[in-house]
């Protein structure tokens, strides 16, 4: 099931770019040929409507997360 509370940043084959888009939603919420210019922008609409940003590789994996809502965790973040 979808959480709309998550913004995944893709790479997508087809159009040879990168991608954001919440989860459920039918149409992207920014693109750019380079990962970085994306994932910048991504960060801000997380940050700005408190999503979590999930990142993932060319290959789909995901490489990292990153959390801007109310995290109920208490744990340190050792990477930003």
């Amino acid at each position: 099931m979808p959480n709309p509370k998550r913004i995944h940043l893709t790479f997508n084959k087809e159009k040879d770019m990168w991608q954001a888009k919440r989860e459920g939603a039918e149409r992207v919420s920014v693109q750019s040929e380079t990962k970085a210019e994306t994932e910048g922008l991504a960060r801000q609409i997380a940050l700005n409507n408190k999503l979590e940003l999930v990142i993932h590789n060319k290959d789909g994996r995901i490489s990292d997360s990153d959390s801007f809502g109310n995290d109920p965790k208490e744990s340190k973040d050792s990477v930003h």
